[in-house]
């Protein structure tokens, strides 16, 4: 095929490498080896098609994010219309109706108490605004000591500077020291790498991993933690699962210690899991929810931080003002999408869709683990983590340099060929992650299972 052209008539090829920053991506075998670019030029259901014509299924719902799908003609329709008719206006003390209709939207659906929606452009904002509104809280509350945040081993909850200090991954986390002090790590919810002797049944190792945020709490000092911050299932790592009870003793335990619980759904929310939110699935209810990604099927940049009437109460009150906001928080246009994208969850039941295929795509999935190189398989929903291991009946890992000639050496270039657009992470142990759109079925678990067949059986050859 030819190659296309920008309107100055470069071709793209070379406009990227010329001036595209890629994220969280290597340049140095674009600039120095001229390597080509995937350029993915179209969406349709649940497939995209690059700039040959090549179709891939989208096994990660672009990043966790087109739950209903690509190519959806009315949430197209919707931003158009919003934009014909209020193109923009921020919510700097004034409201416009989309804004209000999504914030009442979010809030019916929000368990307990969590009525006050605060809207950001994306995950990282809402993350960083609960950060802020935990700190500001406790402040007005006469407790201005409490400003420390817990969050688990190898999370990831964002970019923006309070947000990466709540990250646990030192290698994103170095080149931009120092970072906001103040955060402390407990162990997560692997109970595939869970301690020998917390490894007798799922709920011991659940019990076990909650008290250790009581632990931490305890040798802070209640009166010096804000809040704890945990994913529903973690993402980073691997698609980590709470165990039976987990978070009923994390909530437990935050209550007893006077401690914010923060849900962060950036991923796991709008049916990712199940539910609109993932805390209802299970089990708890926490004080703040943060959330993005799915809440626009990414037709459109939006994400918001929920809060309980208890946090926003003491803003009712005189001056008292959350300092914080973003310019295109809330934007018109995105929540007009949003609006239009939960109108399409209703119609076709997409939540109950997941939580009627969910225990089919896991057993699909699970039939990897006849493969030497699959050590586990793991997740809820639509959400799943495969582990790769050296060595099945130790669980023993790679090495650097093994995963690296693995996972990027081989892996991600493999599995793209073979047609599937998934990731494999090395944010921890060598994991490939899935999260594909809401809309697929037993047919797409199926083909998904025979790329991935297809490409581990061959990945062995590659250590």
């Amino acid at each position: 095929m030819t190659e296309s052209l920008t309107p100055k008539g470069t071709p793209r090829q070379q406009a990227a490498r010329d001036h595209l920053w890629m994220h969280m991506a290597r340049h140095s075998h674009i600039v120095n080896d001229n390597a080509k670019i995937p350029t993915i030029v179209r969406g349709e259901g649940h497939h995209i098609f690059d700039d040959q014509g090549k179709k891939y299924i989208d096994g990660l719902a672009g990043l966790f994010v087109v739950q209903v799908g690509h190519g959806r003609q009315e949430l197209a329709e919707a931003a158009a219309k919003q934009a014909e008719k209020l193109p923009f206006m921020p919510l700097w003390s004034y409201a416009h109706e989309p804004a209000i209709d999504l914030a009442e939207r979010l809030a019916d659906n929000a368990p307990g108490d969590l009525n006050r929606v605060f809207f950001t452009t994306g995950g990282g904002e809402a993350v960083e605004s609960a950060f802020k509104l935990a700190k500001q809280f406790w402040k007005l509350q006469g407790q201005p000591g409490k400003t420390k945040v817990i969050s688990r081993a190898l999370a990831y909850h964002g970019t923006p500077q309070g947000a990466l200090a709540i990250t646990s991954l030192p290698g994103m986390k170095t080149p931009f020291e120092p970072l906001v002090p103040g955060t402390f790590r407990v162990p997560n919810t692997n109970f595939y790498r869970a301690p020998e002797a917390h490894a007798a049944s799922e709920e011991e190792f659940g019990y076990w991993a909650a008290e250790r945020i009581r632990e931490q709490i305890e040798f802070e000092g209640a009166e010096s933690v804000a809040a704890v911050f945990l994913e529903p299932v973690q993402n980073s790592g691997g698609c980590f699962p709470p165990p039976p009870g987990y978070f009923q003793r994390v909530r437990e335990i935050c209550d007893e210690y006077n401690v914010l619980l923060v849900s962060d759904e950036v991923i796991c929310a709008f049916g990712r899991i199940g539910s609109m939110f993932a805390c209802t699935d299970f089990g708890y209810t926490p004080d703040i929810i943060t959330c993005a990604k799915g809440m626009t099927s990414g037709y459109a940049p939006i994400g918001a931080m929920i809060a309980s009437d208890r946090l926003f109460e003491p803003f009712t009150k005189g001056d008292t003002t959350f300092y914080h906001g973003y310019t295109f928080g809330g934007h018109p246009v995105a929540a007009a999408v949003a609006m239009a994208n939960l109108d399409i969850f209703e119609r076709e039941n997409l939540n109950q869709r997941v939580k009627d295929n969910a225990s089919a795509f896991k057993s699909t999935l699970s039939k990897l683990l006849d493969l030497p190189i699959v050590g586990d398989v793991r997740g809820a929903g639509y959400f799943y983590g495969i582990e790769l291991v050296k060595d099945k009946t130790t669980k023993e890992t790679f090495n650097d340099e093994e995963s690296e000639r693995l996972l990027r050496g081989f892996l991600s270039t493999a599995l793209y060929d073979a047609g599937l657009y998934c990731r494999a992470d090395d944010r921890g142990d060598p994991v490939i992650q899935l999260a594909p759109p809401l809309t697929i079925g037993q047919p797409e678990f199926d083909e998904i299972e025979s790329i991935l067949r297809g490409v581990l059986t061959e990945a062995s050859n590659h250590i």
